[in-house]
């Protein structure tokens, strides 16, 4: 697991405005990484679509918002373009990041056992230093729970 005030595994992911992105691009301003199961499913829509509704509210605080999955890059357009997302989502489909994050574990669903991304998010501070951990998220008010703790921060 990875812990508050560690600093944040760089990555580079190919991102859904057709660039890579990489975490070393945000030194300055503070960054929410969402991890997400999968695209256009009913959680991960609700999660995505309440930081989407918040996004000025986050970019008025300096802070980015990023969703991370293992989906591809054509399902992640496909998804943002369906609920017009106004963020990038960035597209892990080798599940290297989400390894490096510690959110790639073993879950269950109806019975069976199976290797998948543990919903979580991370805040990172415009150092690259991890301020928040929310891990087994559940989606409900989340977004609002990120930006107020973010509130709370620049306090």
């Amino acid at each position: 697991m990875l812990k508050i005030n560690s600093k944040a595994p760089n990555f580079n992911l190919i991102s859904t405005n057709n660039n890579f992105y990489s975490l070393k691009d945000s030194i300055g301003s503070y960054v929410v990484l969402y991890f997400y199961p999968k695209d256009d499913t009913p959680g991960c829509t609700i999660e995505t679509n309440d930081f989407n509704k918040l996004l000025t509210k986050f970019k008025k605080l300096n802070c980015e918002v990023y969703g991370i999955s293992k989906d591809n890059i054509k399902s992640h357009n496909k998804f943002k373009e369906k609920y017009k997302i106004k963020f990038d989502l960035l597209a892990d489909d080798e599940i290297k990041i989400v390894k490096s994050y510690k959110v790639w574990a073993k879950k269950k669903f109806m019975g069976r056992e199976f290797m998948g991304v543990v919903r979580s998010t991370f805040l990172i501070d415009p150092k690259g230093k991890i301020v928040k951990i929310w891990y087994n998220v559940k989606v409900k008010d989340h977004a609002q729970d990120v930006l107020d703790t973010l509130k709370h921060i620049l306090k």
